[in-house]
């Protein structure tokens, strides 16, 4: 009875290696490389659009309180799609 118990320990130990050689293994693959690149690359991209993004809001709203206090007039609100919206000394934006 107690060999059996020794067996079974073994046979599990066994297996859980097994599966993490397995995992390992596969991590250093040309596909499993390429993977966790690819995700760190993505990661890495949408971090520095937020960044850019987050620098813009703050350029317009600065550039809006620089304008107020030196002009009076704001400029035409800031569109994030490319430009200006709305007019500006009566003519419309480009």
């Amino acid at each position: 009875m107690k060999r059996l118990l020794y067996v079974a320990i073994g046979a599990g130990v066994g297996v859980a290696a097994v599966r993490r050689v397995t995992r390992a293994a596969q991590k250093l693959t040309p596909s499993g490389l390429a993977g966790s690149a690819g995700g760190a690359i993505s990661g890495l991209s949408d971090s520095i659009r937020g960044f850019i993004d987050d620098v813009r809001v703050g350029m317009a709203e600065r550039e809006v309180e620089l304008h107020d206090a030196l002009a009076g007039e704001p400029p035409a609100p800031y569109s994030p799609s490319g430009g200006t919206t709305g007019r500006r000394n009566g003519r419309s934006a480009p």
